[in-house]
């Protein structure tokens, strides 16, 4: 089960930067000029647990292994790109292909970097590429519509349904309002198989000067109303600086980031936040060989959690021997959990909860 996460801007904002970071490689170029990254660069990055190194010290665990999230270092669109402006048609097929999507956003200012529009404002920017997303979705929208609607009229129900879905969406855009605003009740599954760019969760990065990674400055704020208006989220981050502590041995990052004001990297913010856009949940292993999380959808039951193993174990699926997190470190592991009545058999309908620890059951 993977998910990937697109990373997406104007030129010069920081984007290359950042996935480098992220990735702690060089694999994206970071150069002071448009169009520096031409195919997408992808990564693939740990997800930050603390609950794993606990787990595994009481589980004895020889190995950790953390579950990750995938991210694709999508070149800078430019004002036109949603009608081939800069190398906008390439750009945005990526962006259909991710599952959500991180806008960074440029929030320093600095003129030894030039800017693509002239000046530093990232709500202009975010309207910038969120116009140029809306603008390719209603032009997909409307050229799939006239063979939908010659459809709908010799009573084909396949296609009066899917008209009935897109024709809100279409509505919506025309109105200069993303296509999520307008997804009808209970109809998700069937536009997310639309492909569509403004149908996607987005998180605002915004990529500050090393002097307000800690703090944020007028410019975030500015993205942090906006962000609220739309319901979205934001993380505060300088790239400048979560590139130079990728580049640190492990063991130095917290003293170094302590020495800015930080309490966190960055980075494990965004990654974080990337994670619960997607709506994902972690659930644990644990054993002597080792202490694994397990990437799952919220809502997920017992027996697709199991399958996220491998597929036997949803075909054979019997039961899963449950206890949550703070009732494994609490009692010291699942016997002690056991011996406190905390360990629990669960069947086919249980909704597995974020933290889990669980052993399956199964026959095949």
């Amino acid at each position: 089960m993977g998910f990937n996460c697109g990373i997406v801007g104007l030129p010069n904002v920081g984007k290359s930067t950042l996935f480098n970071a992220l990735t702690e490689t060089a694999a994206a170029q970071a150069a002071n000029y448009p169009f520096c990254t031409i195919e997408p660069n992808i990564g693939r990055v740990a997800v930050p647990d603390a609950r794993l190194r606990k787990l595994a010290e009481i589980g004895k665990s020889q190995k950790i292994l953390p579950t990750s999230l995938e991210f694709v270092d999508i070149a800078g669109l430019v004002r036109g790109a949603s009608k081939g402006e800069g190398l906008g048609n390439q750009f945005l097929a990526n962006i259909r292909e991710v599952d959500a999507i991180i806008h960074v956003l440029r929030c320093f200012e600095d003129d030894d970097i030039t800017h693509v529009e002239g000046g530093v404002d990232p709500v202009r920017d975010a309207e910038i590429i969120e116009t140029e997303l809306m603008l390719a979705d209603l032009e997909s929208l409307e050229k799939r519509e006239p063979a939908l609607t010659k459809r709908a009229r010799g009573n084909d129900r396949e296609a009066q349904a899917q008209l009935a879905v897109i024709g809100p969406l279409i509505a919506a855009l025309r109105e200069g309002r993303a296509a999520r605003t307008a997804i009808p009740a209970g109809e998700d599954e069937v536009v997310r198989r639309l492909q569509l760019m403004t149908t996607k969760p987005v998180l605002y990065v915004c990529n500050v000067e090393e002097g307000a990674a800690s703090t944020g400055n007028r410019h975030s704020e500015a993205v942090k109303a906006m962000a609220a208006a739309q319901g979205a989220a934001v993380v505060i981050v300088s790239a400048a600086i979560e590139a130079e502590v990728s580049q640190l041995p492990m063991e130095e990052r917290a003293e170094f980031l302590e020495g800015l004001g930080l309490h966190d990297s960055g980075l494990d913010r965004v990654i974080a936040a990337g994670y619960a856009l997607l709506g994902l949940r972690t659930y644990f292993t644990v054993g002597p060989k080792e202490t694994r999380a397990w990437t799952i959808t919220a809502g997920t039951k017992a027996p697709q959690a199991a399958a996220v193993i491998h597929n036997d174990f949803e075909r054979g699926f019997i039961a899963a021997e449950t206890v949550a997190y703070d009732d494994y470190i609490a009692f010291g592991g699942e016997a002690g959990a056991k011996e406190a009545g905390k360990l629990r058999i669960e069947g086919r309908d249980y909704v597995v909860q974020d933290g889990d620890v669980l052993l399956f059951r199964f026959n095949v």
